[in-house]
């Protein structure tokens, strides 16, 4: 993340240095450049930016994996991987929010796989089954599972993601990014304990999702 920034504040400066240079003759169209440039990178900052964040969690708590909106709560089928009915939280991730995704409990990364496709809104309702995207389930120990999907929107072009099969992984450690978007669906068991609502504004890392029973 460091070096993203660093090479992000390099370049920066290099195209100001260089702007001022060949316009020093039109100041007022090299400030317009340099104000633009500094708009855009601004922007980029706040998609890539890492915030420190410390909390301790409850052995059953489901912490948030993303920064965002709560914009679905439902029972749903999921027809990935579980293929039976479950309880979606969806958290919409806006332009001006943190990117980076975070496992939302411990345990073993059991499934793990990358589906291209479309660019539809983070909104519309087919996004979850049709857009790019990627899914992971982790399995506690104490045998429950949890899937977390990464949807990639109109904005968003491409997903990163870290984990590898049958590897261990910590509550709130990160599990991946979606560069410039915009969607992260959980498939949580039913009769889980939600504590969020829709419309929610929720933290990674420090937002409490519910409780597995």
């Amino acid at each position: 993340m460091k070096l993203i920034l660093g090479g992000l504040f390099l370049a920066a400066l290099s195209i100001i240095l260089n702007v001022l240079f060949l316009f020093e003759n039109f100041p007022v169209l090299a400030s317009i450049i340099v104000g633009l440039t500094l708009i855009i990178l601004i922007l980029i900052i706040q998609f890539f930016r890492i915030p420190n964040r410390n909390k301790s969690y409850e052995k059953n708590e489901i912490v948030c994996p993303a920064d965002g909106k709560v914009v679905v709560i439902e029972e749903t089928e999921e027809t990935e991987y579980f293929k039976d009915r479950r309880i979606q939280v969806s958290i919409f991730m806006s332009p001006l929010n943190v990117h980076a995704n975070y496992y939302p409990i411990t345990g073993s990364l059991v499934y793990q796989k990358y589906h291209p496709g479309k660019f539809l809104v983070a909104w519309h309702p087919k996004s979850s089954t049709e857009n790019e995207r990627t899914t992971m389930v982790v399995k506690d120990d104490s045998g429950q599972e949890i899937l977390i999907r990464q949807i990639a929107g109109a904005v968003a072009r491409r997903i990163c993601y870290y984990g590898e099969i049958d590897s261990s992984v910590k509550k709130g450690e990160e599990l991946g990014f979606i560069k410039f978007g915009s969607r992260v669906d959980l498939f949580l068991p039913l009769g889980t304990k939600i504590d969020v609502n829709i419309g929610d504004k929720v933290q990674s890392r420090l937002s409490n999702i519910g409780f597995l029973n």
